[in-house]
């Protein structure tokens, strides 16, 4: 997805909140550009409409209710409330949200809020006729219409308001220059709108690396043992240690993988980890560490690479301020947030970090730490068997093949825009761009699902087609690093293959386009594929020649 500029469309002025965004230096940076004043609905109609010209890939529409609802607005001033009409005007409103939203590759869309100081009807304002109820209605409905859409996403400007507090809403501020919110709301929602680009781009954090003593626990577990920790139990202290494992534990099912770097004798400390009775956390949950005494720098790029994920990835949380300072300076990409002093507020912290926003949890999410714990299974087990051959036959390795659906295409795209070493172009899309570009003649794509022994990876490779002058071409082929050295890199080669012949093609071309990290995939290319008239770049393979499928490998299509 570009990132190269954001519609604002509000039916108000709109000028501070991009004041922010501009000037906000987190990432993704681009360019803002502001629709004219209290045109939404005109705009969002108009195809045609010059705002869209600037060719924003972004929108956020920012409305008021009262603006989108001409019987909300009666609601505020006392009339009798007309509730088909008015989920008949929030409907027309969505509707052209989802008809605009085809316009660009992401529309964030701020829920309705009215400002704290409007009482409504007291105690009977969330009974039918409330403007309280007829807000919830309203936010209702919009959820309920955008909540399938690709492109679109609901953001909870209550939130924003409820963090800006008594500076939310200033009535002066409306009379003098219409604007509804004060500064602080369009600071809460910079965060919350920058952590959404971010996610649906594949870049949210996917490995967050803990410290134990006095960050996982109360205490030091070489000098108090493990009876001695602070977990749980009637303790303020040790049950906001136990919330904060909880909160670790939600981002472990979201998909963020958890780690430890400590300075430990690792057996006292894994121990602790199995064996007291008010851990939340199992060792099933980390998908690594790294206990020992050497420098946590050193290891939390160790812990990275085993894992396959760059540094830019990973969030360091210790409860020590010299450790987080010498991993800031020794590894400045990796994201070290300054971590409070009081456990009490360790779970509230992790629970207000942005950085692990993602559009959508799909299954390989939830079993992630578990998959990663079979893959330490299999390198064990690879080390114990001699030969490779020998032990690529003792996997019952299993590769299915089905085509992109609705069913899948969350998690495709997951993998189309995360996956950095074996992808083909590196090509990055929305949802509802891949779906689009497969809708399209002479074009297919497919998935593939591996499983062994050891367990179900899931959904780790991609493969697209496309029909070109004399036959077809790959325009896609994405790999999880996880399955990588097994053969299922042959495998979707010889599915390409068997497709072209399906098709009538005659020739099949294969165009590596290099990036700092794919590399591995022009190993591949170049082992399996012939070189195209010299082109170490470009490669084919002539349909009338069978591609081999390696004889360890069960495939099903």
């Amino acid at each position: 997805m570009s990132d190269d500029a954001c519609l604002l469309l509000a039916d108000f002025n709109s000028g501070n909140l991009a004041a922010y965004l501009r000037n906000d230096q987190a990432a993704p940076l681009f360019e803002v550009v502001e629709a004219p004043y209290d045109q939404v609905m005109p705009i969002l109609a108009d195809a045609g409409h010059a705002s869209w010209a600037a060719g924003a890939q972004i929108a956020v529409v920012w409305t008021r209710p009262e603006a989108v609802s001409p019987t909300f607005a009666g609601i505020l001033r006392g009339d009798v409330a007309d509730l088909g009409r008015l989920a008949a005007e929030v409907d027309r409103y969505t509707e052209l949200l989802v008809e605009a939203g085809l316009r660009v590759q992401l529309m964030l869309v701020p829920t309705w809020v009215v400002p704290t100081y409007r009482r409504g009807l007291g105690m009977s304002d969330l009974r039918p006729g409330g403007v309280a109820h007829a807000l919830m209605t309203m936010n209702g409905r919009l959820v309920a219409a955008l909540g399938g859409d690709p492109r679109a996403y609901v953001l909870d400007a209550q939130k924003w308001c409820e963090r800006a507090g008594a500076k939310a809403f200033d009535p002066k501020l409306w009379y003098l220059g219409k604007i509804p919110f004060g500064h602080e709301v369009f600071k809460a929602a910079i965060p919350d709108i920058k952590a959404a680009l971010r996610g649906v781009n594949g870049r949210a954090k996917k490995l967050l690396v803990v410290d134990l003593d006095d960050t996982l626990w109360g205490g030091i577990v070489g000098e108090v043992g493990v009876e001695g920790l602070v977990l749980g139990g009637h303790d303020r202290v040790g049950e906001a240690f136990l919330d904060f494992q909880r909160a670790l534990k939600a981002l472990v099912r979201r998909g963020v993988l958890l780690g430890i770097v400590s300075k430990n004798e690792e057996q006292v400390a894994l121990s602790a980890i199995n064996s007291h009775p008010e851990m939340v956390l199992g060792r099933a949950d980390f998908a690594g560490w790294r206990i020992d005494w050497t420098d946590k720098a050193h290891h939390i790029a160790s812990l990275a690479a085993e894992l396959n994920l760059g540094l830019q990835d990973v969030v360091f949380i210790d409860d020590n301020p010299a450790e987080r300072a010498r991993v800031r300076e020794a590894l400045p990409e990796v994201l070290v947030p300054d971590w409070p002093a009081d456990p009490s507020h360790y779970a509230a912290t992790l629970e207000q970090m942005v950085c692990f926003d993602a559009p959508d949890r799909t299954w390989e999410d939830g079993a992630r730490n578990q998959m990663y714990a079979e893959e330490k299974q299999r390198r064990t087990d690879r080390e114990a068997v001699g030969a490779l051959d020998e032990w690529l036959h003792t996997l019952a390795l299993q590769v299915s093949a089905e085509r992109v659906n609705r069913t899948n295409v969350r998690r495709t795209i997951q993998l189309l825009n995360k996956t950095n070493q074996m992808n083909l172009s590196t090509r990055r899309l929305s949802e509802a761009e891949l779906v689009e570009w497969v809708g399209q003649e002479g074009r297919e794509a497919w998935v593939y699902r591996v499983e062994d022994r050891f367990g179900d990876s899931g959904l780790t490779g991609i493969l697209s087609l496309q029909a070109v002058s004399g036959g077809g071409r790959v325009v896609d082929f994405v790999l999880s690093c996880r399955v990588m050295g097994r053969g299922v890199e042959e495998t979707l080669l010889h599915h390409a293959v068997a497709r072209a012949r399906v098709l009538g093609w005659e020739e099949l071309l294969v165009e590596y386009l290099p990036t700092e990290k794919n590399k591995p995939c022009l190993d591949l290319m170049s082992r399996t594929l012939r070189p195209l008239k010299g082109d170490l770049q470009l490669f084919h393979w002539p349909i009338a020649s069978e591609f081999p499928l390696l004889g360890h490998v069960e495939f099903r299509s």
